[in-house]
């Protein structure tokens, strides 16, 4: 089965990279107006996949993820709109010129091919990562978790209907909807047909992948996002940043989920941050040290272990450490982090650029929530992962990420006929 739907995804993404940027936003714009016309079809997979879920104990966080809603559904459909407006990168010349030996060389932006995904609860990946795909005249092969595979199989039988409508091949975008695991395996190794995989999910599926798969792997997404607060911070901008990092959405990747604290600033910040946190419904995790200062306080705090700040909480959990200075922050980060998202609270020109420099995270802040490291934030429209990687693409990856090019040299002028 999956040697025939690599087969087709190879044939039909050489359809889909002889479109003008006319013709695929044209097909975009009906996926878009399908999504919303079929969206009785897609919220009623999602809410069978719920019902599953909540049966088989998935977290509240992870429910948030799988869950589809009407409004949710319409802001999926003006990503999809959002990506028409987007310049297409396909045919751009990165460079190039005449050279001593005559040839006049460019080196053009072209699609990679075939683009595999594999991820979990996150329904809203399979619009994106289509979406994105045709805009760079991809094919795509999707591989959502089992919790989803309704709700995925309903939405790309949408796709595939807009795609027929322009004489398209179905197969440019493609689902693996029996929930086996062992297609993943398999999956892993149709280098003769995919180009790019990109696995979104926890940490066993990247280490699947990275360590099984005979196909180029861009990891990254998960995010054990830091904050540090240095000693020149005011207390009421930290902890509305803080809060927004932590609370908007707690499952996502760019959640925060570790707090670092300057020690000489702990005697006036942690009380009115131990009462922000009760308020908000914070639970607080936290060595010896700063409990003895937060237990007085309002807020839920409990012993933090060790292995708890290399792990995502995805929940309205959050560690908290006292760190000495700021090369104590950084030596923390760099033993904890996943090179997602790290950012520094602090009013001192001289810290932000000490933090910048030495953090190497794919994304660096300052006085800004983890939050906004996402594609459409950064302008990149929607995105098909967050790479923590540093080869071909780091961040959230938008259209240029699902790209590589070609070396063309022309050797006598040509003559039009």
């Amino acid at each position: 089965m999956l040697e025939q739907i690599g087969q087709a995804a190879k044939n039909a993404s050489y359809h889909i990279a002889q479109l003008s940027s006319t013709e695929k936003n044209q097909v975009l714009l009906t996926i878009a107006d399908q999504l919303e016309a079929d969206s009785h079809i897609i919220l009623s997979a999602n809410a069978l996949d719920l019902v599953d879920a909540r049966q088989n104990g998935m977290s509240e966080a992870l429910l948030d993820r799988l869950l589809l809603n009407p409004l949710r559904l319409q802001g999926i459909a003006s990503d999809v709109r959002q990506v028409c407006r987007l310049a297409d990168p396909i045919g751009q010349i990165i460079d190039g010129g005449l050279l001593d030996n005559g040839l006049r060389i460019e080196r053009r932006r072209v699609p990679l091919g075939v683009v595999g995904v594999i991820y979990e609860a996150r329904p809203n990946v399979t619009v994106d990562v289509a979406s994105l795909c045709l805009k760079t005249g991809n094919a795509a092969i999707l591989r959502g978790g089992k919790e989803t595979y309704r709700t995925n199989a309903a939405t790309v039988q949408v796709i595939q209907r807009a795609l027929a409508k322009h004489g398209l091949p179905k197969s440019a975008v493609q689902a693996i909807e029996n929930p086996d695991r062992e297609l993943v395996n398999q999956m892993l190794k149709l280098d003769r047909y995919i180009d790019m995989l990109i696995p979104r999910g926890g940490a066993a599926l990247h280490k699947l992948c990275r360590e099984n798969s005979t196909i180029p792997v861009i990891t990254g997404g998960i995010g054990v996002c830091h904050i540090f607060v240095d000693e020149s911070m005011e207390i009421e901008a930290a902890l509305a940043i803080i809060v927004n990092a932590k609370k908007q959405r707690p499952g996502a990747c760019n959640s925060l989920e570790t707090l670092l604290v300057h020690r000489n600033v702990a005697g006036h910040f942690l009380a009115p941050f131990c009462a922000r946190m009760a308020q908000e419904g914070i639970k607080l995790h936290a060595d010896d040290n700063v409990i003895a200062q937060l237990r007085p306080g309002p807020a839920t705090v409990s012993p933090v272990q060790n292995c708890e700040y290399r792990e995502e909480w995805l929940s309205l959990d959050l560690n908290v450490k006292l760190v000495d200075d700021i090369d104590d922050a950084v030596a923390h980060i760099r033993e904890y982090s996943t090179q997602h998202t790290d950012a520094i609270l602090t009013r001192n020109i001289a810290n932000a650029e000490r933090f910048v420099t030495q953090v190497d995270s794919a994304a660096v802040f300052v006085n800004a929530s983890t939050r906004f490291t996402d594609g459409g934030q950064f302008g990149l429209g929607a995105e098909v992962a967050v790479s923590t990687q540093k080869l071909h693409a780091r961040g959230p990856m938008g259209l240029e990420a699902l790209t590589t090019y070609k070396w063309v040299a022309f050797g006598q002028d040509l003559q039009r006929s």
